[in-house]
């Protein structure tokens, strides 16, 4: 029998230091229910590193998926962002508003409601963003922020770790250091949810999840799974995101 569930399209946005390449897993399990999924990798990072420059922050990453979402013409979808990719997709909701069905941030970095301008540095407390800057002054050289061991992500198994490890890219320095504008308040009023990673707790984003865990206009929900949760538990993240496409929330639901 047909699954009488709505069909969206998808556009997932993967976090820092990653690329397209780690949604495959629940990619296929989206693909396998009928729906279409976009999984492009962010300028500058994995399969388009060789973009890597200077000019590449977060105004561009943001301009990557809504350009995407032009030129594909998506209307009516699910948007995921995961990690670094909640300033993304804030971003292209300030830009998109309801032409997307849905706002996902997955253990994600948030603006505030109030933010008309908005860069990833400002999520870090003082000390978190002074190392941050030292890290790309100094190993950066300037031009880039390293990436972190694959363990500080919160992945389960030895393989994966090896599999994450051996795929993550540096950051270009203004990914942290540029900002973006937010005149119409990012996502506010719009649908959105937040999954917060539990098993364990990323504690980079801990702040940003207890805002959001006691914050109207949300829809909040966890899930036992590590930071990386499209690679520690792609069965039980695939499973949310199929109910998110059908049920489409209300604002704070």
């Amino acid at each position: 029998m047909e699954d009488p569930r709505p069909k969206r399209d998808f556009v997932l946005v993967h976090g820092a230091w990653h690329g397209g390449w780690c949604w495959s897993r629940v990619a296929r399990l989206l693909t396998a229910a009928g729906h279409r999924v976009f999984a492009p990798s962010l300028s500058g990072l994995a399969d388009r590193a060789h973009l890597f420059g200077p000019q590449i922050g977060l105004a561009t990453h943001v301009e990557d998926i809504t350009r995407l979402v032009e030129f594909e013409g998506l209307d009516d979808f699910v948007l995921v962002g995961h990690s670094y990719a909640g300033s993304v997709i804030s971003g292209v909701g300030d830009r998109l508003r309801e032409r997307v069905s849905h706002y996902v941030y997955l253990d994600a970095v948030v603006p505030p409601d109030d933010a008309r301008t908005w860069s990833w540095a400002d999520v870090s407390s003082e000390q978190g963003r002074s190392e941050r800057l030292a890290t790309i002054a100094g190993e950066g050289r300037g031009l880039m922020l390293p990436a972190p061991p694959a363990s500080a992500f919160g992945i389960g198994s030895e393989a994966d770790l090896d599999f994450v490890a051996a795929r993550l890219t540096p950051m270009p320095a203004a990914t942290f250091l540029g900002s973006i504008e937010l005149p119409a308040g990012g996502t506010r009023g719009l649908r959105r949810s937040y999954v917060a990673a539990v098993a364990p707790v990323y504690q980079g984003l801990r702040a940003v999840a207890d805002r959001i865990r006691g914050e109207a206009g949300w829809h909040f929900e966890e899930i036992q799974a590590g930071h990386d949760m499209m690679i520690d538990a792609p069965q039980a993240l695939g499973a949310r995101l199929l109910e998110f496409a059908a049920t489409v929330p209300r604002p704070g639901a």
